[in-house]
């Protein structure tokens, strides 16, 4: 891991986080996409982390952020059961859009811009981005607790260090 500067192990952290994210969404078997879980479909427990994700990191209050085009009005409310349905690929794309976006902004970032508040917010933009390392794990580990109940097998995380894996790998631990 480089850790020549705070933005390096920013963006490091990231990617790692991204990479374990979508071995998670791997992981979930089918049969359980659409179980219910505290009163919301799986399906929508991610939906959820993403979009936090997706509005948080960079600035909640960014007055030119854009839906995705699969929102609906409280799509990303777990306590409001959801009108429509997101499919698989839905989830996937949306991640996959969140994946470069998020890269676009570390590539443009600076030490320096860690510590500045982005337009009409009122936190710094580290203080954004280690709240969303905060809410974007505590709904992987959510994840991951519904695929070991229902699977008996836990999604494989990273170690501090640990290489990426490349190719084919066993997606558990």
């Amino acid at each position: 891991m480089r850790e020549t500067s705070y933005h390096a192990v920013i963006t490091e952290m990231t990617v790692r986080g991204l990479w374990e994210t979508q071995n998670v969404l791997d992981c979930i078997p089918d049969q359980i996409w659409d179980k219910c879980y505290g009163g919301a479909p799986l399906w929508q427990h991610i939906y959820h982390m993403l979009h936090l994700l997706d509005q948080w990191f960079i600035n909640p209050r960014d007055r030119d952020f854009v839906e995705p085009p699969i929102h609906t009005p409280l799509l990303q409310e777990l306590d409001i059961y959801p009108s429509t349905r997101l499919t698989r690929a839905q989830i996937d794309e949306y991640f996959y859009t969140i994946k470069a976006k998020l890269s676009l902004y570390l590539t443009s970032l600076h030490d320096e811009d860690l510590l500045q508040r982005p337009e009409h917010c009122e936190w710094t933009r580290l203080t954004l981005i280690l709240t969303q390392y905060r809410h974007w794990h505590l709904h992987l580990g959510t994840l991951i607790g519904f695929v070991q109940v229902e699977t008996g097998l836990r999604p494989r995380l990273l170690e501090l260090g640990e290489k990426m894996p490349r190719g084919p790998y066993d997606p558990y631990r």
